[in-house]
């Protein structure tokens, strides 16, 4: 197996969106599905980061609004066809060879097809496909057609296409996607242009292209919406013909833009032919491999740890740092979630602190840029402070849907999700790492963790019956309790703020012209003493009410991941038992060590003894149903130290969550960018041990014996080092 490529056989319409998803290519500033350039088959998708445009739908009988990434016209459409026959689609011809194959080391995808046509003529074709890394308005895709029984005419097309809708996503096809509108496209010189906006959010997007290698003879096909570049060329037997289609995407978002129809024009202008693009690009991979590679001694391991990097970045690159955007939850890659930012920041940013640093950095100056929208929500609460929405897109606002669609029994059902608040939490808890990596903390960021202490703060309330602080009407990781709606005294909320205090109280220290008053940090010490945290039989109960839910019948739903789902469907609801989506309770074991989440139960007043940690590891592992890519990810973490040979397998399956689609479909719609990141953090800081504190950095390595060696370069606090682990010990030494 070699480590560094990804390769799919044979031609498999059943298959095509996940193959899609895992073999996009992107730069940071905008991706591409591994669709083929050709057929009917296919789903394709082009996104830019932080392009966002809302819509009305109707749905179960009122109107509702939702904003979603856009996709954006198709750049890549390219075929041929051999005298006679229609153009070259892979659902109807007779295919003779059929290959795949992702070089992620140099971030190329290439792709080989023979097909005989009904004349008996065999032709093969030779593509290699790639979204520039070196020149992120670029992308290219050079194709070699061999003719090898016959000689004569071949025709190719080269097409621009602005007919694409937001339609990737079955459960959504209710709702409207049609973002684009205003299309038009045209000729200048020897390019084909198209030219979009987006409905509401009025972003121009536009596409130049140009075709090297053909004959300069032409015709265009042309409708406002679609434009195509035909050419005729004569192909010989057995002699390779290559053309290569080089194209630019502009957005009215991009810097250094006059108008994006002309910025496009002059990029592909000015663009380089297939060869040096190419050598561009392999050099700006390489650079970035230097910097974030992670080498393991297995190589089926390794080939899926380089999936995930490769992914990572081509969603969050360096490119990156200078946009205003997020974390969307499935890249860059699919429209799953509408292309939302959620809290899978929490799982991708220690990861980037400590080899991309300025990307850390653009990505919370994103949640700062939206302080006005979370101040004012938490002001519409009642709260104070700044108020995070749930999802988020374009400008902060709350994004989660009112409605969701049970696909097990075709109900829309209320979706309370937006009580989530716990995604402030993850928002600090990132600057907070941020500052132990990088010894740095800007003003902007100091300010957004003070600004959520306070909602936090402010969501806690003193209850005269139980003598301490609570907070009511929240949901937290979990996703199946919802309450009423809401839960009082969610366990992972209420010691995280407590947490957060903690922090918020050093960090007002640090920077005094914040102006937290005398008067408010006397508060946040009282709430880090009387916090409310619920137990019973022996562990931390979720929320307060916990220990009153009647069991499930296990055996009943035995391998279903999404209870909730199939329970609705059968009549029922799981928030009426002991069962959870995902780590709930345990997310405090995988943010904090064992060491701080005893000392905050203490400094509260309970008794916190060690064994406490593996009682309730164990207690809601055994009532979860791991129906989010994130619960594999966090219960290998919490039972690193306990049980090893069970973190291992959750280890293995978080690998798989997405290569092996073990959500039966959904990575069709999009990788999840935060299972991926949480394996890579997983791999640096719970297994090689790698944790930035205030005076440095600890090594406290428990590599599992199946993993063998972690080698991986990091960046602390401006210095490069590099770190091998293996088993208990650790060496570290400069980078040179």
């Amino acid at each position: 197996m070699n480590p560094w490529t990804l390769l799919y056989e044979g031609y498999d319409p059943a298959s095509e969106g996940l193959r899609e998803a895992l073999c996009t290519l992107g730069n940071g500033v905008f991706a591409t599905r591994g669709a083929t350039p050709e057929g009917a088959l296919r789903t394709p998708g082009t996104y830019a980061a932080g392009c966002y445009d809302r819509l009305d739908s109707v749905v179960a009988g009122r109107t509702v609004t939702n904003e979603d990434m856009v996709n954006l016209p198709d750049w890549l459409p390219f075929t041929c066809a051999t005298p006679g026959s229609d153009w070259f689609a892979p659902e109807r011809e007779e295919l003779l060879d059929y290959r795949q194959e992702l070089d992620m080391r140099e971030g190329v995808l290439h792709r080989l097809v023979r097909w005989r046509d009904r004349e008996g003529r065999i032709t093969s074709l030779r593509q290699r496909r790639l979204v520039s890394m070196a020149d992120p308005r670029l992308a290219a895709l050079a194709t070699t057609v061999t003719a090898e029984n016959w000689s004569g005419p071949l025709r190719v097309r080269s097409a621009l296409d602005g007919t694409v809708t937001n339609s990737g996503v079955a459960r959504y096809r209710e709702l409207r996607g049609d973002h684009l509108t205003g299309q038009e496209s045209g000729e200048e010189d020897d390019l084909v242009w198209l030219t979009a906006r987006t409905r509401a959010s009025g972003i121009t997007v536009a596409l130049a292209a140009r075709l090297d290698g053909g004959p300069r003879g032409r015709r265009v096909s042309q409708e406002p919406a679609w434009i195509a570049d035909e050419r005729t060329i004569d192909i010989a037997q057995g002699v390779p013909v290559t053309t290569a289609k080089v194209a630019a995407l502009i957005t009215s978002r991009h810097h250094a833009v006059h108008d994006p129809l002309t910025a496009a024009w002059r990029a592909v202008r000015l663009a380089p032919g297939f060869g040096t693009l190419l050598e561009a690009h392999r050099a700006a991979w390489k650079r970035l491999w230097e910097r974030t590679g992670i080498e393991l001694d297995d190589p089926e391991l390794a080939q899926i740890v380089h999936l995930h990097i490769f992914h990572l970045l081509q969603t969050l690159s360096p490119h990156t740092a200078d946009l205003d955007v997020g974390v969307p939850a499935r890249g860059l890659h699919g429209e799953a979630y509408r292309g939302h930012v959620f809290w899978d920041e929490v799982f991708v940013l220690p990861w980037l602190d400590l080899r991309l640093p300025e990307v850390a950095l653009g990505l919370l100056r994103y949640r700062w840029r939206r302080l006005p929208e979370a101040r004012a929500a938490a002001r519409a609460a009642g709260l104070e402070g700044a108020l995070f929405p749930w999802q988020s897109a374009s400008d902060g606002r709350e994004q989660t849907q009112t409605f969701h669609l049970n696909p097990a029994s075709g109900r829309w059902l209320p979706d309370h999700s937006h009580l989530q608040r716990h995604v402030g939490l993850a928002i600090a808890y990132n600057v907070w790492h941020h500052y132990l990596a990088t010894g740095e903390l800007p003003g902007f960021a100091a300010e957004l963790l003070i600004e959520i202490a306070r909602c936090f703060a402010s969501l806690a309330r003193l209850e005269p019956d139980s003598g301490r602080y609570e907070i009511h009407g929240v949901m937290g990781p979990d996703e199946y309790h919802t309450g009423a709606p809401g839960l009082d005294n969610n366990a992972y909320t209420n010691v995280m703020t407590v947490w957060l205090l903690m922090r918020a109280r050093e960090v007002a220290e640090m920077t005094p012209d914040l102006g937290v008053s005398a008067e408010e940090l006397t508060r946040w010490e009282d709430i880090t003493r009387r916090m409310r945290v619920d137990f019973h039989d022996g562990v931390i109960s979720q929320f307060t009410g916990y220990a009153e839910l009647p069991e499930l019948d296990w055996e009943r739903y035995r391998g279903v991941r999404r209870l909730d789902r199939a329970m609705e469907a059968d009549g029922d609801d799981v928030n009426h038992y002991r069962a959870s989506k995902q780590a709930d309770v345990l997310m405090l074991f995988y943010l904090l060590t064992a060491e701080e989440l005893l000392a905050i139960l203490r400094r509260l007043g309970y008794p916190a003894e060690p064994g406490l940690i593996p009682r309730t590891v164990h207690y809601y592992l055994e009532r979860t149903s791991h129906g989010s890519t994130l619960s594999a990810v966090v219960h290998s973490w919490v039972l690193s130290r306990s049980d090893r040979a069970a973190s291992w397998r959750f280890f293995v399956e978080a690998l798989a969550g997405d290569i092996k689609d073990v959500q039966d479909g959904t990575t069709a719609e999009g990788i999840h960018l935060g299972a991926m990141g949480g394996t890579l953090d997983l791999l640096q800081r719970c297994y090689a041990g790698i944790e930035p504190e205030r005076d440095g950095i600890r090594l406290n390595p428990l590599v599992p014996d199946r993993l063998g060696r972690i080698r991986l370069p990091i960046l602390h606090r401006g210095t490069w080092l590099a770190v091998t682990a293996k088993d208990g010990h650790a060496t570290c030494r400069p980078l040179a």
